[in-house]
């Protein structure tokens, strides 16, 4: 039976299917997407920069140009990105009101890829202050709520993104991540989320607001949406050296292409944070259900590297990166620093070993589903109650760290709701560059109908 195509739950890669062969037109899907937004979003708060006339304009432009054999990948699809994301014109302020008048002239790099490959930008989504929190407020745009329980967090620091999604109002995003900043939110919102291979996609237009550097060290930029598919499209879309860079990406092809070929390692426990029975209790369940379908399932290895020692150092590196130029802080030397890259090297090195035995590392990527909105601003006093017992709230950095630390690509996917409707998903780690080995296992899975 042929599905009917709908623009209110269709896909980004089969809303650039239909503008391609005429079903629909970029227009069509653009007004309905700004549609949905100035509906859905006024309880929401997640599109907070609108962008509506350049992106009806962009659409037109194409509806002029396009051909039935248009090789852009998403041709005429309605999207939005990050706020910190560059878009010539519109504000990058990470939440800070000192910036909310700073000018953006350029897109930033992943932004071009996404307009040249034929997305249709309609504005910017909410994001914490300065990117530094796993909820979504700031002084600037306010809050920004979770679709499933407004009363909760959507995430973060990407969660005005996950929110936005999982409202249906736009099917695909650009988030970025660096302490579980595309994972957590894709987790709590209930949509899929791809971190990449550190380097994959240049930072370039994702800098803190008025600086242009190196790439930060530890974070990525990735996509989010609504299937496991649009993940792998847009991938192929924004990832890639800078022009002129004089080498190109070749990421391999996906280990696997049988659901039961995978062969899965499961990590429900983690040593430096706290993890909810509900949350190891889902993640048991898609195990269940893995093996039910012939996938080889392990529940832990001697060969996974000592955890708390690796999130020690993980966290030290991510302080010095996510404090650099604040005033009053002790930055770390360089040879400390080096010291940090050598463990990081080492910790990679050990999980490339244990990759030669396992296909898919599955852990939590957040020990909790969606939480209520926390507004202390000391996160040492902030507390997540979980069974029943207060733990640290910074501490669940850790199960982010286990993929961000060696630099290694994670697909988080919806595997499970709670009682109450939260959403509860699952990261699937793969080895360096296997950026296609994890979205394929999230495909194929999707099409199991194993997801949520």
């Amino acid at each position: 039976m042929t599905k009917t195509f709908d623009l209110e739950t269709a896909t980004a890669v089969e809303t650039a299917r239909a503008v391609r062969d005429g079903t629909t037109s970029a227009l069509e899907a653009c007004e309905a997407a700004i549609t949905r937004i100035e509906a859905r979003d006024v309880r929401i708060n997640a599109v907070v920069v609108r962008d509506f006339e350049r992106a009806i304009a962009a659409a037109k432009r194409i509806d002029k140009t396009r051909t039935k054999d248009d090789a852009c990948p998403l041709l005429g699809v309605p999207m939005t990105v990050k706020e910190s994301n560059d878009v010539a014109g519109l504000p990058s302020t990470w939440g800070m009101p000192v910036f909310k008048d700073l000018k953006v002239h350029d897109d930033g790099v992943a932004v071009a890829r996404l307009k040249a490959a034929g997305a249709v930008i309609l504005g910017k989504t909410n994001a914490p202050v300065a990117l530094a929190d796993w909820q979504t407020v700031n002084p600037i745009y306010g809050r920004t709520v979770n679709p499933h329980d407004p009363e909760r967090s959507p995430g973060g620091s990407s969660g005005g993104a996950a929110a936005a999604l999982a409202a249906g109002m736009i099917p695909l995003e650009l988030g970025s991540d660096i302490g579980g900043s595309i994972r957590i939110p894709a987790h709590m919102c209930g949509v899929f989320g791809h971190k990449p291979t550190y380097g994959v996609v240049p930072l370039k237009g994702h800098g803190f607001p008025g600086t242009d550097g190196i790439d930060v060290p530890l974070a990525v930029l990735g996509p989010m949406a609504r299937s496991a598919e649009d993940l792998r499209i847009a991938l192929g879309v924004v990832a890639g050296p800078l022009p002129g860079a004089g080498y190109k990406l070749d990421l391999p092809p996906a280990r696997r292409t049988k659901l039961r070929e995978f062969r899965v390692l499961v990590l429900d426990r983690h040593p430096s944070a706290a993890t909810a029975s509900s949350v190891r209790d889902a993640l048991a369940a898609f195990a269940d259900k893995l093996e039910q379908v012939g996938v080889a399932v392990t529940f832990g290895s001697t060969a996974v590297p000592d955890l708390a020692a690796a999130h020690a150092d993980y966290t030290k590196m991510l302080m010095a990166v996510t404090t650099r130029g604040t005033p009053g802080v002790q930055p770390i030397t360089a040879h400390a620093w080096m010291d940090l890259e050598d463990e990081q090297m080492r910790v990679a090195r050990r999980w490339q070993a244990l990759f030669d035995d396992f296909d898919i590392v599955l852990t939590p990527p957040f020990g909790t589903p969606a939480f209520p909105h926390d507004d202390n601003p000391n996160w040492s006093e902030r507390k997540l109650m979980i069974d029943g017992e207060l733990t640290r709230y910074g501490a669940q950095v850790a199960w982010a760290g286990v993929a961000t630390y060696p630099g290694l690509p994670a697909t988080a996917l919806p595997i499970d709701k709670t009682p109450q409707g939260l959403p509860i998903g699952v990261q699937a780690i793969g080895p360096k560059f296997a950026d296609r080995t994890t979205i394929a296992f999230a495909e194929l899975l999707e099409r199991e109908g194993l997801t949520a």
